[in-house]
């Protein structure tokens, strides 16, 4: 599936991923390939990817690797729209 991550300043991301995991309002949830169309908002917390994410030099600081080695970048709020395949995060 598709994952663009957008924030006020730049788009942190743009590419294929396995699973996106967000840290939406009710308790963090995980999307995968085929997952229903939804839209949640999110709350300060972690936004988990899985895959093989190659990050441009501008935003790398932007991101860590946890213990399982999923990519994370931490936001204080944002929006989560997934529909067809692509997930897409609004993040402040």
């Amino acid at each position: 599936m598709h994952l663009e991550i957008v924030s006020p300043e730049a788009t942190l991301y743009s590419g294929e991923v396995t699973s996106v995991t967000v840290p939406g309002v009710d308790g963090e949830f995980q999307m995968l390939d085929n997952h229903a169309a939804i839209v949640s908002v999110l709350q300060e917390g972690d936004v988990k990817i899985e895959g093989n994410i190659i990050l441009a030099e501008g935003v790398k600081n932007h991101f860590t690797k946890n213990a399982d080695g999923k990519t994370v970048l931490h936001i204080q709020s944002g929006t989560v729209e997934m529909k067809d395949n692509k997930v897409i995060v609004l993040a402040d």
